[in-house]
């Protein structure tokens, strides 16, 4: 990955950072000014990286954007994705529940309206599985 310049900004933000440390009392103030010094004379990215490998979270938002694992694209060539059924039924639930919904809304002629509480269920359901 490239090493990428600093903006005033992500300095910024990494001073916030530092300041962050100080406050909950994982640095001192002498070591605060030493590394606040190198941050404010940093250029790139990888200046930052050791002034914050011994502090746990929160981090710089310029390490955070360095740090992030390129997403996998899974191939739709092939076919073979390995979803299979459940990421077929977690994609295309809700529209397929909505549409029996309003088949059935009309089949019975809007005596049932309680059908759309299942697309409703459905969409709680998604949204709770995800997390």
């Amino acid at each position: 990955m490239a090493d990428l310049r600093l903006s005033d900004a992500e300095r910024q933000d990494a001073l916030d950072v530092l300041s962050e440390h100080v406050r909950t009392g994982r640095l001192d103030i002498d070591e605060y000014g030493s590394r606040s010094a190198k941050v404010t004379s940093a250029k790139l990215v990888s200046e930052l990286v050791p002034l914050f490998e011994d502090l746990p979270s929160p981090r710089p938002s310029a390490l955070l954007a360095t740090a992030r694992p390129e997403p996998v694209v899974p191939s739709a060539r092939n076919g073979n994705d390995g979803g299979g059924l459940g990421a077929f039924v977690m994609r295309y639930s809700l529209p397929l529940s909505i549409a029996l919904a309003v088949i059935v809304l009309v089949l019975t002629r809007g005596r049932l309206l309680i059908v759309f509480a299942l697309p409703l269920l459905l969409v709680l359901f998604s949204g709770w599985r995800r997390r």
